[in-house]
């Protein structure tokens, strides 16, 4: 297949998808989806797509119980932005998981800490974590980006009484 090249900007009265095609099998797979509004993710445990979340702000509600958001495999390009939508502290926790102990965590969050007035940086270990968990959160915006195959690049901030947490699964 031919390279197309662009001079000036792309237009599209709907979407924009960045795909990526399996060189062997010709299987197409969809990276992110540009140009649609926010998701806004359900009150429970929600596994994410790329063709449906990727490229697309994911409002995270104020939860009734703590909520676990499953990413799908890795893809290079791929770009996850969580933003908490709630209107208050929340008394539960957002939880974002890769699918698998094979895929982990690199980078980490700023912690602004508001009852204790600090500001801190929170990294995963880049090796094993595979989990990060926003508790009570007060307001977070994290983007969550895959680098390849295996790992997902996490940065962002969060706002809390309490430091988000990266773990194993």
């Amino acid at each position: 297949m031919a390279n197309t090249t662009f001079s000036g900007p792309i237009r599209s009265e709907s979407t924009i998808k960045t795909i990526s095609k399996n060189a062997t099998t010709g299987t197409i797979t969809e990276v992110a989806t540009f140009g649609d509004g926010p998701v806004s993710l359900s009150d429970g445990n929600v596994t994410l797509t790329n063709a449906t979340h990727s490229g697309r702000v994911l409002l995270v509600p104020d939860g009734s119980q703590d909520n676990t958001y499953t990413l799908p495999a890795p893809i290079a390009g791929s770009m996850f932005r969580f933003v908490y939508a709630g209107g208050a502290a929340d008394a539960t926790d957002a939880i974002i998981i890769t699918p698998g102990n094979t895929n982990f965590y690199i980078g980490g969050v700023t912690f602004l800490d508001t009852d204790g007035n600090a500001i801190s940086s929170v990294f995963s270990n880049g090796s094993s974590n595979s989990s990060i968990q926003f508790n009570v959160p007060a307001g977070f915006d994290v983007t969550i980006m895959g680098l390849n195959t295996t790992n997902y690049q996490i940065f962002g901030n969060a706002t809390s009484t309490t430091a988000p947490a990266f773990a194993d699964q």
